[in-house]
């Protein structure tokens, strides 16, 4: 099946989705000084990170939201706020992050765990490399998804096999399902021990999510889970974006087509494999219903130039080059209908960005458009350019 976009025809492929975003923390690397976590600010950070992800194709992405600790719960309600003024444009779910789950110090986050799930939050998370006790916190993890029938998606780099042993023994039962990530140092293990490590987390259903562009810590933590041994080892692998122009990253750009291509250039995926770790696998791991060009399954597809998947390198989206489109629940949510402007087109006042700097998504006057979600108003708004805030339908 291919789409009309334009004066050709370009091959539709199953969209793209993220898999591991942190809504909290994107886009705050030139902020300056410490992240503010002020929801307005936590709240407009993360839909300019969605909407920015959706240009690049991704129609879906889970976000990890800190809770407890300084932050509470006002990050976690500012991202579900974000998702409620993205509705009709892109599917975000978050995921509740807490710091610590055992011992005095965590049994106030453990409580706040569990009011989280009460406002919104679908996944429940958490990086057990922090916590003393790590295996305790993940059989707190466990035990809270087990109460509500939520999947659980950890964050770790998975240096312990011995702890991976366990957490794959804990939730081999568990449905809806296992995801970690990064897990980057299960590539530093010996191979022996990497490949019965995988074996384990393939016998328990345990998903693996690897962030080729590099993990969510410092850069002498940024390698990339051995991705070719787990899925001969039968594990399911997707791949995600991790870090957005964060503290942790500050180039992150948020595009699942690059993760693709480094997935195929860099660990010797083969590209329809590649591709499937950022769409059919990412989407799998995120819950979501199988998406094929095909009658009767979700319109949720994306459009590049190329006769051939390889022959689309290096997998610029649609949206950078204005050269496809991107259609969620069977509307278009970039290209076909309009295009994506150029730098000096935006309707904003910032005209030499490569994009509105608040995230509004503008587009040329003249173009097919709707009305951007609230905070893409406001933001506009603060800047005196409210009527020229639309999104491209």
């Amino acid at each position: 099946m291919r789409r009309a976009c334009g004066p050709r025809r370009l091959p539709a492929a199953a969209g793209p989705a993220e898999p591991h975003a942190h809504g909290d923390t994107a886009l705050s690397a030139d902020e300056g000084g410490p992240v503010s976590y002020e929801p307005q600010d936590v709240q407009r950070r993360a839909t300019e990170a969605a909407l920015l992800q959706l240009g690049h194709g991704a129609t879906a992405l889970r976000a990890h939201v800190r809770v407890g600790d300084v932050q509470g719960l006002g990050a976690l309600e500012a991202v579900l706020q974000a998702r409620r003024s993205l509705r009709g444009l892109t599917e975000l779910t978050t995921v509740a992050m807490p710091r610590l789950l055992t011992g005095v110090a965590g049994a106030e986050e453990l409580a706040m765990l569990r009011d989280a799930l009460k406002m919104g939050a679908s996944v429940v998370g958490g990086c057990p490399d922090l916590d003393p006790d790590p295996t305790g916190y993940v059989e707190a993890v466990l035990e809270v998804a087990s109460e509500h029938g939520c999947p659980v998606d950890l964050h770790t780099d998975a240096t312990d096999p011995a702890r991976l042993a366990r957490l794959a023994a804990m939730a081999g039962g568990l449905r809806p399902g296992v995801t970690l990530g990064p897990c980057g140092g299960l590539g530093r293990l010996p191979a022996q021990v990497a490949s019965r490590t995988a074996d384990q987390l393939a016998a328990a259903g345990v998903t693996v999510v690897c962030l080729p562009q590099g993990g969510c810590g410092g850069a002498e933590r940024r390698s990339t889970a051995p991705v070719r041994l787990l899925r001969a080892a039968g594990v399911r692998v997707a791949a995600g974006s991790g870090a957005l122009r964060d503290v942790s990253n500050p180039v992150g750009r948020g595009d699942p087509l690059e993760a693709a291509y480094l997935l195929s250039s860099r660990h010797g995926l083969r590209p329809e494999d590649a591709y499937d770790a950022v769409s059919a696998s990412a989407r799998a791991a995120l819950g979501l219903p199988e998406v094929r060009v095909e009658a009767g399954f979700p319109a949720e597809l994306l459009a590049v130039r190329g006769d051939r998947l390889a022959g689309r390198c290096p997998w610029r989206t649609a949206a950078s080059w204005c050269t496809g489109g991107a259609w969620w629940r069977g509307r278009a949510r970039f290209g076909s209908t309009a295009t994506r402007p150029s730098p000096r087109s935006w309707g904003c006042r910032d005209r030499g960005a490569e994009r509105c700097p608040e995230g509004c998504g503008c587009t040329p006057r003249g173009a097919r458009v709707a009305r951007a979600p609230a905070p893409a108003r406001e933001a506009c708004a603060r800047r005196g350019d409210a009527r020229r805030a639309p999104v491209v339908t």
